[in-house]
């Protein structure tokens, strides 16, 4: 079986004094304090689970944009992780805090907007304030993960049509209402985001727990959603910790919620997509790591 790569995991130190918390909102999320999982812990559950590598994306309901521990993390382990930042894109200086991250080895920019925990009260994707940094990663080739809701979805499409040489991936596809079944009428407004190439999708455990309600069922939605955007702009995060479950649990629902999809569509989704949007993870060999254990 062909490695798999996972695009949205998050990791906790156990050192709160060296990696105080500092959310965005002031409240850090549930899970960072009930279920926090240590890089090394990270590195084991991978190995469980047969997980080549991992986009490491910043906790900014933990640390806000003090992305120290995730680069700390992947200096440890450059041959396993790959590092997704956050910065105040509405700040003056956010093209240099952008360059300072990847200096440090970080390869991903993250726009918070949107999650369990608000972010910034009516901040919006499209501020005019943040085209700067939205330049800026264009020019410097860096993908940058959104994460807001279906009410955002115009804020996203003013983005992707003003700066057409970023690339763009949704976290957790902006969570789009299925349970109306087929033919999906309420995630309408997600579809319509299809005819953007540099859209990407993050599908994760949220979206794979969510397509069997109501009248939804993975195989129907997933179909529709490969059938709209190409598995080539669709790629798997296991969200682990933040889902509840175990990484090789969240890896077997994924796998069973795609079953339907032809091989060549699983390909991408679990790792050629990832491949293609963070180079530093291109390399990842064809066959699952060998088990370690827990350092």
């Amino acid at each position: 079986m062909s490695a798999v790569i996972d695009l949205h995991a998050h990791v906790i130190s156990a050192d709160a004094q060296r990696y105080p918390l500092a959310p965005l909102s002031g409240h850090p999320s549930d899970w960072s304090l009930e279920r926090p999982v240590s890089f090394q812990r990270m590195i084991a559950a991978m190995d469980e689970a047969g997980i080549a590598k991992t986009a490491l994306v910043q906790a900014s309901t933990s640390y806000g944009h003090d992305n120290s521990y995730v680069a700390d993390a992947v200096a440890a382990h450059p041959e396993r992780f790959a590092g997704v930042f956050s910065v105040d894109v509405l700040q003056r200086d956010a093209p240099e805090r952008i360059d300072y991250w990847v200096s440090k080895g970080l390869t991903g920019l993250r726009v918070f907007i949107a999650g369990h925990t608000a972010a910034v009260k009516d901040a919006r994707l499209d501020d005019s304030r943040s085209f700067p940094a939205w330049e800026y990663a264009g020019k410097a080739g860096i993908p940058v993960s959104v994460q807001l809701r279906a009410a955002g979805l115009p804020q996203l499409a003013t983005v992707l049509e003003r700066f057409p040489r970023v690339r763009v991936i949704l976290d957790h596809m902006a969570r789009p209402t299925m349970a109306d079944g087929p033919p999906y009428a309420a995630a309408a407004s997600l579809f319509a985001l299809a005819r953007h190439r540099n859209l990407y999708l993050k599908l994760t455990t949220h979206n794979v727990r969510e397509a069997r309600q109501g009248r939804a069922t993975p195989e129907s939605f997933f179909s529709r959603v490969v059938s709209e955007f190409g598995a080539e702009r669709i790629a798997w995060g296991s969200n682990f910790p933040a889902s509840e479950g175990s990484l090789p649990g969240l890896l077997a629902e994924a796998r069973a919620a795609f079953e339907a999809l032809p091989q060549r569509d699983h390909d991408w989704i679990f790792f050629r997509t990832a491949q293609s949007l963070y180079p530093i993870i291109r390399e990842s060999g064809s066959s699952n790591p060998k088990k370690k254990e827990d350092r």
